[in-house]
């Protein structure tokens, strides 16, 4: 959708906003941080869709709350991974979009799946990837004694938190930190970087 943009209080020029699918199996504050980001007149992007595998996730209460578009596809409702896969897939495409989000998605994704969105699929991770793959990376990164840790925006692969790296931002670990301060300052900055993450690639393919 292209949308007029006031430059400099005196010209305007139309900016297009790429069609953005998140991904959500909870909370959903990445996917708030996304739809606050879309609100600017010149972010390149518009939430169009939001699709969650469980009915309860808080997310689609966000996504309600902000009149975005939001599908429940719930996983134990499929007998296989890729059926399962192949009704998002189908819903991605019925609503043209363009770039998926992931955001807290608490499923893997078959390779069938991944290799249909590759180079249009990111996801965001709590860590300075390569370190801390797979779950419980901030909690690794604190028990092992880091002293910085960070996020990770990256696009999806087959193999998990393993594809090529967008953007990284680092977070402190503090004395004292404990699991719960640590992620706060990690959600904190995840909502800047996701954002920004998405600026990037679409600039990027311009």
């Amino acid at each position: 959708m292209a949308r007029l943009s006031r430059v400099h209080q005196t010209k305007w020029c139309f900016v297009t906003k790429k069609k953005v699918a998140v991904l959500i199996s909870g909370n959903g504050s990445n996917l708030q941080a996304l739809m606050d980001a879309c609100k600017d007149s010149d972010y390149p992007a518009e939430i169009a869709l939001v699709i969650s595998n469980k009915p309860d996730a808080f997310g689609l209460t966000r996504a309600a709350q902000s009149a975005v578009k939001s599908l429940v596809i719930n996983h134990k409702e499929f007998d296989t991974r890729e059926s399962f896969d192949e009704a998002m897939h189908q819903a991605l495409i019925s609503h043209n979009i363009e770039i998926v989000c992931l955001a807290g998605f608490m499923r893997l994704l078959s390779a069938s799946f991944v290799g249909k969105w590759q180079d249009r699929m990111i996801n965001i991770h709590p860590s300075l990837l390569p370190k801390y793959k797979g779950a419980n990376a901030i909690s690794n990164a604190l028990a092992a004694g880091e002293k910085i840790t960070g996020c990770t925006v990256h696009y999806v692969v087959p193999e998990m938190d393993a594809g090529e790296i967008i953007l990284q931002k680092q977070v402190p670990i503090l004395a004292g930190d404990t699991l719960e301060t640590l992620t706060l300052r990690m959600h904190e900055t995840e909502h800047k970087a996701y954002p920004a993450a998405v600026r990037i690639i679409i600039q990027k393919n311009e």
